[in-house]
């Protein structure tokens, strides 16, 4: 690691605002946000607007926050995104055990030892950062890792600063009790705060917090439409399927690894068992996170392969359709991203689990990793993958907003999620988008909402297509960023 443990993520180039204007569906709203940004800048002046948080890959922050850079270059506003880091390997074990705990899971105990780490690590952070911002700049600081830093400024700088919260539950618990006394003290030093449903809001936030949900760029390479060619050939060059010929392309830089039934991740080999693009396909791709429910969807989809095995069933009907389906569980390398220490238990409880089931059973689901080296490849392959697939599944026990939800629902895929989680139930209506189950951990229930939803593909086609709508409607980064630059206006000195 470089002397600096604070780093300057570079954005490289994107489509410019022009781009985006081309699109007869989208040209409305870019106007809208041309005009509301250019009262911004009147106002922003030479003030540089600074993002902060843990890393910049791995996770729904680092991926939306490129795409808020360049939208922000674009409208000629002075912007920089930058990532705290740490010479101590216990600091991302403890932030993501308050992660933990503002969702409302784990061991409460939290002392003077884990505060004065948490400090540390941010002082050593922010003696950077003041090197780097003016007065009078905006400090944007995501999720509670790098939270301290504008407390520790406040005495050297005059900053407007926000903190954008992404998690949060909407019960209170012991857990959730310790999170918020843990990191109470440095909540005075935020103006404003941001959170993605007003039920995360604690009452201490109370008259400085408002709501703006996450959106979506519709041209970036996890969402940009991909013809059938190009899903193919990305699918091939990530080693997700064998290549059917000679690609333009290549393979990737680096390849996906599939879990084998000895036990190991490496690349495929030989012929393709798993038929990815001939069955029907549910997919969940998110981070290796016990909070994202992988093994409870795990489990339930093998009670229903157990219950529907014969591939006798006349073609065309719910029964093929059950008896053929495949699950495909993806996630990126544990080893790639560094403030979520707990991917690599989580990835070997799923697969403990899937060496315990029948050979028949294993063959139908597939565990997968995704290499992050590349970012662009890895956002093609989960596009390639999502529009692969038949359903897509965000099965969280907790969930501030899924944004795996709007990129299939943008897509025109029909979404499983369950209601518990509140992001889930603010962007999938039930019996509209997809279903929400009760309880993401009832195996019985997700068996039996993937079976009806497998059933019965002209609905699914219909949850798609008004799915598509909502995403349009509701959860596309224009919508955000005006919304972002109104709370900005709010806080500028007339």
């Amino acid at each position: 690691m470089s002397a600096n443990l604070l780093q300057r993520v570079p954005v490289a180039g994107a489509p410019a605002m022009e781009e985006y204007a081309g699109y007869a569906h989208l040209a409305p709203a870019v106007a809208e946000l041309r005009a509301e940004g250019r009262e911004l800048l009147a106002r922003l002046g030479s003030r540089t607007v600074w993002l902060v948080n843990s890393t910049a890959v791995g996770g729904g922050v680092a991926e939306m926050l490129p795409t808020i850079v360049r939208f922000l270059r674009n409208l000629g506003i002075r912007t920089e995104w930058v990532t705290i880091g740490s010479r101590e390997s216990g600091f991302f074990e403890l932030t993501k055990h308050v992660h933990n705990l503002v969702h409302g899971e784990g061991d409460p105990e939290l002392g003077d030892a884990e505060r004065r780490l948490f400090e540390r690590v941010n002082q050593e952070n922010a003696q950077t950062l003041a090197s780097w911002v003016r007065t009078d700049d905006i400090l944007v600081v995501h999720e509670p890792q790098p939270l301290p830093l504008a407390f520790m400024l406040r005495d050297r700088l005059s900053l407007a600063a926000v903190w954008r919260c992404h998690i949060g539950v909407d019960t209170e618990n012991a857990a959730t009790r310790a999170a918020w006394s843990f990191l109470d003290p440095y909540l005075t030093a935020y103006d404003r705060a941001v959170f993605s449903a007003p039920e995360y809001i604690p009452p201490r936030l109370a008259g400085r917090a408002t709501v703006i949900l996450p959106g979506i760029d519709p041209l970036a390479s996890k969402n940009r439409d991909l013809s059938i060619r190009d899903t193919i050939e990305v699918l091939s060059s990530s080693g997700m399927i064998l290549s059917p010929g000679p690609m333009v392309g290549g393979y990737f830089a680096q390849r996906s690894r599939w879990l084998h039934a000895d036990g190991t991740f490496r690349h495929r080999e030989g012929p393709d068992g798993f038929a990815l693009l001939s069955r029907p396909l549910v997919t969940q791709v998110s981070r290796w996170d016990r909070l994202k429910g992988f093994l409870p969807l795990l489990r339930a989809f093998a009670r229903l392969k157990a219950a529907h095995a014969s591939t006798a069933a006349e073609p065309g009907t719910p029964a093929r359709s059950l008896a053929l389906a495949g699950l495909l569980l993806a996630g990126p390398d544990p080893g790639s991203v560094q403030d979520d220490p707990e991917a690599a238990g989580v990835l070997e409880e799923l697969r403990a689990a899937y060496l315990a089931l029948p050979t028949s059973i294993q063959s139908q689901i597939a565990i997968v990793t995704t290499p992050l080296h590349h970012p662009e490849e890895s956002a093609l392959l989960v596009n390639a993958l999502q529009r692969a697939s038949t359903i897509v599944v965000q099965n969280s026990l907790r969930e501030g907003f899924g944004l795996t939800i709007t990129e299939a629902m943008w897509k025109g895929l029909p979404v499983l999620s369950n209601s518990r989680a509140c992001g889930p139930r603010q962007q999938i209506r039930d019996g509209m988008d997809g279903m929400l189950v009760r309880d993401p951990e009832d195996e019985g229930e997700l068996e039996r909402a993937l079976a009806t939803m497998l059933a019965d593909a002209q609905r699914l086609r219909a949850w798609g297509r008004t799915a598509q709508r909502r995403a349009f409607e509701e959860f596309l980064v224009f919508r955000q960023l005006r919304q972002w630059g109104r709370l900005l206006l709010a806080m500028l000195p007339v």
